[in-house]
């Protein structure tokens, strides 16, 4: 019987030496080792075998189907490796041809102005701080000093989910929410940039979803003067180291006195032109010292603490600072425009 046992071993080991595919493999693997091949037949005669035989006979079996595993795993190791280099060998790649040019995409005009502006800000020791778009009225609103009824709300035309919650107007919730969550009253820089709604007729210079940056900057001490110099570096930084800006009176319910700055026109120079309306000033920004209530609401005392707060448009800056005339540009997805923007990168300013 052990006689059968090593035939039978050296006959598979001569055929699985002939076998050259996978296929070829598992057929001789399903001819022996199936159900009905002979190493089944084999282990059926167990029951037939005399008593004192069968130890001898089931050791001899038993490390026949574990060489002849073994075997197969080894054979079938090497055939995959042979198959892996064939086919390798069939689709070798000539390096010398010609490459094939992939588009490619650009960054968006947007998000180039805004991380301009992030990287400038984290440059003076400022944090990018975020928040939700969908907003709470009382962050919204009613800690930037203006309480339900107050007229200014009508100016914002906001779209209202609920009675208390709203898709926020403007990042100035993430200002309201850092000066709460600062309970140690440590002093405070940061910008916000993000996503803003209003209800707007869509048109060239409108939008009902548009972008802001929005600065705030809290400790003791703080006064005009730092909000002037950190607008100078900004205005320099985006449109020319001969820009200089101007402050008009202006209002707004968060801060007191309030602030619209306007920066020297970059093309003309000051003496009038199209892009400026003759005037030699272009509006960039609204400004202002943090409003006393606005700071009272948000936990700090108004007699110890003082701050500036500023807000851009990242639309408006990359018209201005490229040329483009229709906000609806950027909101079309349109890659030749991306594209054609690209070209211009380093601003025609």
């Amino acid at each position: 019987m052990n006689e059968q046992i090593e035939q039978m071993k050296q006959e598979i080991i001569l055929k699985m030496n002939n076998v050259k595919s996978s296929k070829e493999l598992n057929d001789l693997r399903v001819e022996y080792l199936g159900k009905k091949g002979p190493i089944a037949e084999l282990s059926a005669m167990m029951k037939t075998i005399p008593v004192a035989e069968k130890k001898q006979f089931g050791a001899a079996l038993n490390s026949l189907k574990t060489e002849i595993n073994t075997l197969f795993e080894q054979k079938r190791q090497e055939i995959n490796l042979d198959e892996l280099n064939e086919q390798l060998a069939a689709e070798k790649i000539d390096i010398t041809l010609d490459s094939t040019m992939i588009p490619v995409g650009g960054k968006h005009p947007i998000q180039m102005v805004i991380d301009d502006v992030c990287d400038l800000f984290v440059s003076m020791g400022y944090d990018v701080v975020e928040g939700p778009e969908v907003e709470q009225d009382l962050y919204n609103f009613e800690k930037l000093n203006l309480p339900k009824g107050h007229p200014a709300r009508d100016t914002q035309d906001s779209f209202y989910i609920t009675e208390e919650m709203l898709l926020r107007t403007q990042t100035s919730p993430v200002q309201a929410r850092t000066m709460e969550a600062n309970q140690e009253k440590s002093p405070i820089r940061m910008i916000c940039p993000g996503k803003t709604y209003r209800r707007d007729n869509d048109d060239a210079t409108h939008s009902h979803q548009f972008t802001q940056i929005e600065g705030l900057v809290v400790d003791k001490n703080i006064s005009m003067a730092d909000l002037k110099g950190t607008l100078e570096i900004l205005a320099k930084t985006m449109f020319g180291e001969d820009r200089v800006i101007r402050f008009r009176p202006s209002y707004f319910p968060f801060t007191e006195p309030s602030l619209e700055v306007d920066v020297s026109c970059f093309r003309c120079g000051g003496e009038g032109c199209s892009l400026c309306k003759q005037t030699g000033w272009i509006e960039i920004l609204g400004s202002g010292m943090v409003h006393p209530n606005v700071l009272r609401n948000c936990g700090y005392d108004p007699e110890v603490y003082t701050g500036f707060a500023f807000g851009m448009g990242p639309e408006r800056i990359a018209m201005l600072k490229y040329g483009i005339n229709d906000i609806r540009h950027f909101y079309t997805n349109d890659m030749r425009f991306i594209n054609d923007f690209n070209r211009k990168e380093g601003g025609n300013a």
